[in-house]
């Protein structure tokens, strides 16, 4: 671990912080792919030990998680801090983030405990109405167990908030891979005794043991808690200013889920799991590429703000925003046209509700990735207002159109995929369109021209994907990792080729590391060969 701390230093660089992120977030969503794979095939979707219990057991918690700390972890804070770093003045660094870690746990201890309490009618009331005895017991013993875990999460936020502040992300990314292994090793342990409701201590054994290798990666930063909150700094204020706005759209979009599961619920029993299991699949590459680059620029962005340098920051934007849609987009195809297969890999078994959820769900999967981006254009610049303005809109016309869109005589529990995948577009064009209004020169000729070459290339890709989709059609028979992720990963792998082949006759700048990195590789073959 020492080795660890070591070598931290050396992900200074953008494109390094990236590749890390990368390959820490890739790890990290197959072990939430495995542990979701792992609950549906140990524990079923139907009956009275129904998974919906696990799924809705969380909206809760997290919903308080989202709201009460959140906002103030990434978005409001690490602008300020880094600021402070840059001066050069490490003391400022220390006293805020002691500040916001004492003033957040306190207000994340409080929600655990009503958490705790209330965990009964706030599932009966408000989750999940249609739960029966069994269903609704398993959810409650759940929910309480996790009831603090957003206590832990913060303290690991804020922790984590000022190591990238630093450029030190590898705790960060160690993280959720300690939190993802428990609850997969809880499924092990509990499912011949207490059962289901053995995932709750998993969850909370993990977010422990989260917490442990975050707070390990302290050493070496000369950082000291203490028990003081300085109301009157003016950065504290400053981060207090900007955290209600990003902390009111977070706590607005845990409602959207919250609302989900709802409508879900009241659609039968298993729909809560077959929507939550889509959900996983969709939130995947997101989190893999959206969050990934967006974490990993958004100190930069925050900066070149702070240095009052606007042509770098609107130049760094850019090539990141380019770098992002280039990868998305295939992805997002290749998602659309192997959602038979991802769903099958995931289920283990019947698939087909999950499959055609999934298929309404691409849309989410592009437009909320290129969200994550967006979105710091603005959070950098320290406006969390216009966001939120966007958001509030956008979640209440999701809940009109997830009405809508759900009802047997309509689209079914597919609506909600289908309401999920429209308002993430159109909160992205209206962004955008502000965006637009604030800095005419933001999106320039050269992203414009770039931009429709990445389409023009993504349509080589889409052919190719439907091609070999059509090669390798899912069979009835087809079962077990190895024969759906060998056919599944010949048609990404083949398609992505395509992708960066064309790319690179089209003379895409995306693509040159990517082409650069299998020269290398190849010359390393021959040498050894």
């Amino acid at each position: 671990m020492n080795r660890i701390i070591k070598h931290t230093n050396r992900y200074r660089g953008i494109g390094n912080i990236t590749l890390l992120l990368v390959g820490s977030s890739l790890l990290t969503q197959l072990l939430g792919l495995v542990r979701t794979k792992l609950v549906n095939l140990n524990f079923l979707a139907t009956g009275p030990n129904s998974t919906d219990a696990y799924f809705a057991a969380f909206n809760i918690p997290d919903f308080f998680f989202y709201t009460f700390a959140a906002g103030a972890l990434g978005v409001a804070f690490i602008p300020i801090i880094s600021q402070h770093f840059a001066n050069k003045d490490k003391q400022a660094a220390y006293e805020l983030t002691n500040s916001i870690l004492n003033l957040f746990a306190i207000i994340t201890l409080v929600a655990g405990v009503i958490i705790f309490v209330f965990a009964k009618p706030l599932i009966h009331h408000i989750v999940a109405t249609g739960m029966t005895p069994a269903q609704l017991n398993n959810a409650v013993i759940i929910t309480r167990l996790i009831a603090f875990n957003p206590f832990l999460f913060t303290i690991s936020g804020v922790l984590t908030s000022l190591q990238q502040s630093v450029n030190r992300f590898v705790f960060f990314a160690l993280g959720p891979i300690f939190y993802n292994s428990s609850i997969i090793a809880s499924i092990f342990i509990f499912k011949g005794n207490i059962g289901l409701v053995g995932l709750g201590i998993g969850a909370l054994v993990g977010a422990v043991l989260q917490l442990a290798i975050i707070a390990y990666g302290l050493i070496g930063l000369d950082f000291h808690w203490h028990r003081h909150i300085f109301w009157h700094r003016k950065d504290f204020k400053s981060v207090m200013t900007n955290f209600p706005a990003r902390s009111v759209g977070l706590g607005i979009n845990q409602i959207e889920g919250i609302v989900e599961t709802h409508f879900a619920d009241g659609l039968g029993t298993g729909n809560v799991s077959y929507y939550n299991n889509a959900n996983i699949l969709a939130n995947a590459p997101i989190f893999l590429i959206g969050s990934t680059i967006a974490t990993a620029v958004f100190p930069r962005l925050s900066r070149r703000i702070a240095g009052n340098q606007m042509d770098l920051f609107r130049e760094d934007f850019l090539k990141y925003l380019r770098i992002l849609l280039w990868m998305i987009l295939p992805v997002t195809i290749i998602c659309f046209f192997g959602r038979g297969y991802l769903a099958r890999i995931i289920l283990g078994h019947d698939s087909s509700q999950i499959a055609s959820i999934f298929g309404f769900m691409v849309g989410a999967i592009l437009f909320n990735t290129i969200y994550a981006m967006i979105s710091r254009w603005f959070f950098a610049q320290k406006d969390t207002f216009t966001p939120l303005l966007v958001s509030v809109f956008i979640i209440m016309l999701n809940i009109v159109l997830a009405f809508l869109f759900s009802r047997p005589s309509a689209y079914n529990v597919e609506g909600l995929a289908l309401a999920q995948s429209t308002v993430a577009g159109i909160e992205v064009v209206i962004l955008v369109i502000i965006m637009i209004a604030k800095d005419r020169q933001i999106f320039n000729r050269n992203f414009i021209s770039g931009l429709l070459r990445i389409i023009s290339v993504t349509g080589f890709t889409a052919l190719v994907a439907y091609l070999m989709i059509s090669g390798l059609p899912l069979q009835i028979k087809d079962s077990g990792i190895l024969t759906l992720g060998s056919k599944f990963a010949l048609i990404a792998g083949v398609s992505l080729l395509v992708h960066i082949i064309v790319s690179y006759i089209f003379g895409l700048d995306e693509v040159t590391p990517v082409i650069s990195k299998l020269k290398s590789i190849s010359q390393k073959l021959l040498r050894t060969s």
